[in-house]
């Protein structure tokens, strides 16, 4: 009845109208998303069919004898639309396996989709996951607000604001990258002798194919981009992928301003508000000065998993 098939590009349109479609999926696991650093990762993606349909998709790539699902995402595992069942979770990681090992593969490392993003009960996976023995071997602690039942900013985030709005601030949504990825740029350098993940042409690129899931927000002051937010938007989570304040925007409170018209304004429609992880080494690590500003915003934590398990 389960049937497994290796993606290539011929499948594409089944592919991402099963994501569409999906319990679990997000705009993240459509091909023109995921395809963007295909020279990157050697793409080791399955179809799921169920009586001949494709059901599932497996998003995944491979280095070595290691399977992952995925390395160039947040997170992976088995999208699925609600026609798979437990008894079929099971059959498709018995099927999985068994492909890997006929390939080589001695062991797959696993990042399911976090429930935030579920539209309906999707975690057959997890309990997949334990029947194969798989192990956490990463954590990693994200601050988040349910928009039905958020706690206020603290003090220190609300005289930021008042600081902002004196200065006579402005805060814009822009469809103009670049001079914001200067002042990411600048402040990942500096900070961490870091690039952001993304260069400049490819989250071009990227909001160009999803202009409604790729947005970017920018406070302006003196006529000049003082920092910003780049939310990643699906259906039930409004995400932040990256933010950066200049020394300038930090001494007036802009990221404040920012975020108390994204989360109490922009998207208060949106049920689930992600500030995002604040860690290293799968979450050995824990950037306390980090956290600390997105708790004051009202987040609180959620964990974002990573499995392994030997074949």
């Amino acid at each position: 009845m389960i049937e497994l098939q290796s993606y290539t590009a011929e499948n594409q349109a089944q592919w991402n109208a099963v994501v569409a479609g999906s319990r679990n999926g997000t705009f993240l696991f459509d091909r023109a998303y995921m395809d963007y650093h295909a020279d990157v990762f050697q793409d080791c993606s399955f179809l799921v069919l169920k009586r001949g349909k494709v059901e599932a998709v497996i998003p995944g790539n491979r280095a070595g004898t290691v399977f992952y699902s995925h390395q160039g995402l947040t997170f992976g595992g088995i999208i699925s639309t609600e026609e798979i069942t437990t008894c079929d979770m099971l059959e498709i990681f018995t099927l999985l396996n068994a492909r890997l090992r006929l390939d080589g593969v001695t062991s797959v490392v696993y990042k399911p989709v976090p429930a935030l993003y579920h539209r309906m009960p999707a975690e057959e996976d997890l309990y997949a996951l334990f029947r194969n023995e798989a192990k956490v071997i990463g954590r990693l602690i994200s601050s988040v607000i349910w928009q039905s039942n958020k706690l206020a900013f603290i003090e220190s985030r609300k005289s930021g604001v008042r600081k902002a709005l004196r200065s006579g601030m402005q805060i814009q949504e822009s469809e103009d990258f670049s001079a914001f990825w200067g002042v990411l740029t600048e402040v990942l350098l500096s900070r961490h002798g870091a690039r952001p993940v993304h260069s400049l042409e490819e989250i071009t690129l990227l909001h160009q194919r999803f202009p409604d899931k790729i947005r970017l927000h920018v406070a302006v002051m003196n006529g000049a981009v003082v920092a910003g937010v780049v939310m990643y938007c699906s259906e039930r989570v409004a995400h932040v992928q990256y933010i950066a304040t200049s020394e300038a925007g930090k001494k007036s409170g802009a990221l404040d301003l920012i975020f108390d018209q994204l989360v109490n304004v922009v998207y208060t429609a949106t049920p689930v508000f992600d500030f995002g992880t604040s860690n290293e080494q799968r979450g050995l690590i824990l950037n306390e000065a980090l956290i600390f500003q997105k708790e004051g915003f009202g987040g609180r934590g959620v964990v974002y998993d990573t499995y392994e398990y030997a074949l």
